[in-house]
């Protein structure tokens, strides 16, 4: 039997919706964005879950939470497993930051694996992070179903790093949106894409809202 790991982007949150960038600030989740972890709960709560690991902002706790609960299990915090933090850019507009950070901006979207954010992360650094729960789970659990809650950047890089693709090519290459699943199978030939970005278990009405 192998393991399969199923990443989960948070809900919707403000951010989200307006497309600011958010790592490092703690938003909380939208009405709709609860909704989402509702849903998502009813959909996958029948599955024998190994463990969840979960990023330490409020958005992915609480998108965690209700699935936690309904199925009896803790959900394990990891700081590794938390946004890129985008330093001076956090809360502003795409607008402001080209207007204010333009020479930074043009580097990172060139090559974000070794250009960060002024005073952010690099996808390298992120990596180097995220991978060191990836290698605890791989450790831990052997087979069976893991719940790893993240968010949009820190899930495409791990997705970039388990696949093989280059690092600086995250935003160019995958889109994870709010509350999509992603599941990697890992067995004795390396990791398997198996689902990318389902979001299904959304209910219509607020599955096709812009910005999500």
């Amino acid at each position: 039997m192998s393991l399969k790991i199923y990443f989960l982007r948070h809900g919707e949150t403000e951010f989200s919706q307006t497309g600011s960038y958010c790592g490092d600030l703690d938003a909380e989740l939208t009405p709709e964005g609860v909704e989402m972890a509702k849903a998502f709960t009813d959909a996958y709560k029948s599955i024998p879950w190994e463990a969840v690991y979960v990023s330490p902002k409020k958005r992915t706790i609480a998108t965690a939470k209700p699935l936690c609960e309904a199925v009896g299990i803790d959900m394990q915090i990891r700081p590794g497993l938390r946004e890129i933090s985008y330093g001076e850019w956090e809360g502003h507009t795409l607008d402001y930051v080209k207007q204010h950070f333009g020479e930074a901006y043009q580097c990172w979207r060139a090559e974000p694996a070794w250009n960060a954010p002024t005073g952010g992360e690099t996808s390298v650094q992120i990596t180097n992070r995220a991978s060191l729960v990836l290698t605890e789970i791989h450790e831990k659990h052997r087979s069976g179903n893991v719940l790893v809650v993240s968010h949009k950047a820190t899930i495409r890089i791990m997705l970039c790093s388990l696949l093989g693709i280059d690092l600086g090519r995250y935003r160019d290459r995958i889109n994870v949106l709010t509350t999509s699943i992603t599941i990697v199978k890992l067995n004795e030939h390396g990791p398997m894409l198996e689902v990318l970005g389902d979001r299904y278990h959304i209910p219509e009405h607020i599955r096709n809202r812009p910005g999500t």
